[in-house]
Parts: structure tokens; C-alpha cells; sequence
């Protein structure tokens, strides 16, 4: 059974911060890559930030430079780190994880980040 769980979604005024884990089980943790996407009310689907099993990491230009992916391989989570967060940064955040590029990979349930003005 795969699960991967998101939780630290919230309501936060823009220019505050959150961070996101997403906890998995039911996989090899350290053999994949994770993702964070994000899906924002009538748009569509954001791949937001990737890390790789080796720790290379990559960005949205949107989200460069005040969001931060990590991962901690002994406790199978993977972070989001958001700061300076902006009205436009509100959507529901997705971890997912994958060992080929060809994986659509597993799926967490999402987490809700609303940015106030």
C-alpha cells in the first residue's frame, strides 16, 4: 500500500511563510524522485519543485528563490519550504513520487495553501 500524505497547508497573509511535508510509506523512499505540483482554482496542474534521489534539486520559475525542496531520507518525508509567499502561490498542493520518467508516479491527496492579500 503506497500513501503519501501532505499536511501544513493553511491560510497566511502574503510575504509569510509555510512548509509543506509530505510523508510516504509502501515505497522504497530513497529510490525516487518527489515532487511537488500545485493546481490553482481554474488552472491548470504546476509542477512547482522536483528533487532527485541524489539530492539535485529544480524549480518553477515562478516559485525561484523563495521556495526550498528537501528531503530527509530517514524519515521518508519530502519538504516544501515557501516563503515570501504571494496571493498568486494559493492552489492545492501535490507531493508525488516516481523512479522513471515515464512513471506517472504516486499521488497525495493535496493540501490547501491560501495566500491573503
Amino acid at each position: 500500500q503506497v500513501q503519501l500524505v501532505e499536511s501544513g497547508g493553511g491560510l497566511v497573509q502574503a510575504g509569510g511563510s509555510l512548509s509543506l511535508p509530505c510523508a510516504a510509506s509502501g515505497i522504497i523512499f530513497r529510490l525516487y524522485t518527489m515532487a511537488w505540483y500545485r493546481q490553482a482554482p481554474g488552472k491548470q496542474r504546476e509542477l512547482v519543485a522536483t528533487i532527485t534521489s541524489g539530492g539535485a534539486t529544480n524549480y518553477a520559475d515562478s516559485v525561484k528563490g523563495r521556495f526550498t525542496i528537501a528531503r530527509d531520507n530517514a524519515k521518508n518525508t519530502v519538504y516544501l519550504q515557501m516563503n515570501s509567499l504571494k496571493p498568486e502561490d494559493t492552489a492545492v498542493y501535490y507531493c508525488n513520487a516516481k523512479i522513471r520518467i515515464s512513471d506517472s508516479g504516486h499521488w497525495g491527496q493535496g493540501t490547501q495553501v491560501t495566500v491573503s492579500s
